[in-house]
């Protein structure tokens, strides 16, 4: 996996950490992860880097980590 460097990783590693819980729901991670503030765009800096992705689950729209956002979790949650 190549080094990146990450704008508020710690909140990345968060939202990875809240997004792996349990199944969430687009709009429930909209309610708790967007915003409009430019220093803490956490849900579109994940998004944008592949680590998370939306897919539909029957008719629910949901988000869940991916094989990337998994493997960034893995190397960088206990180390920091």
């Amino acid at each position: 996996m190549q080094t990146v460097e990450i704008a508020n990783k710690s909140l990345v590693l968060d939202l990875l950490e809240w997004v792996c819980e349990r199944p969430r729901s687009y709009d429930e991670a909209m309610s708790a992860w967007r915003t409009s503030c430019p220093r803490l765009s956490i849900w579109e800096d994940a998004h944008d880097l592949g680590f998370v992705k939306c897919a539909r689950d029957g008719g629910m729209l949901g988000v869940a980590a991916t094989d990337a956002g998994l493997a960034f979790l893995a190397a960088h949650r206990r180390r920091d």
